[in-house]
């Protein structure tokens, strides 16, 4: 059974930092580029970031560049977003998810190419 499992949410000030944690089972991790989602109320399903399966590929939007960073440890089967600077837009529930690439491809950012998603951790950001 494939579980998807992310921690480290909460509760922050603007221009604080929050590190997300996402550690998988029953996953060929090393077979997957990972991403993460967010998902703020209203609006629909944004993908924040990706890193191919080795971690030396990664991909950010441009409403995070600068102030996400993704990483891997294919060794601990677990997927980092540490989030600096975090403004009250961030405000969101954040999803991993597994694409069915190994690269972070051209449809990084379609949440249909992802087949596992994790059930979320929310992180709100008060100005």
């Amino acid at each position: 059974q494939v579980q998807l499992v992310e921690s480290g949410g909460g509760l922050v000030q603007a221009g604080e930092s929050l590190r997300l944690s996402c550690v998988t089972s029953g996953l060929d991790f090393n077979g997957y580029a990972m991403t993460w989602f967010r998902r703020a109320p209203g609006k629909e399903r944004e993908a924040v970031s990706c890193i191919n399966w080795s971690g030396a590929t990664t991909a950010y939007a441009d409403s995070v560049k600068g102030r996400f960073t993704i990483s891997r440890d294919n060794a601990e089967n677990t997927l980092w977003l540490e989030m600096d600077n975090l403004k009250p837009e961030d405000t969101a529930t954040y999803y991993c998810a597994a694409h069915d690439y190994q690269y972070c491809s051209g449809s990084w950012s379609e949440p249909l190419k992802y087949t596992y998603w994790g059930q979320g951790a929310q992180v709100t950001v008060s100005s």
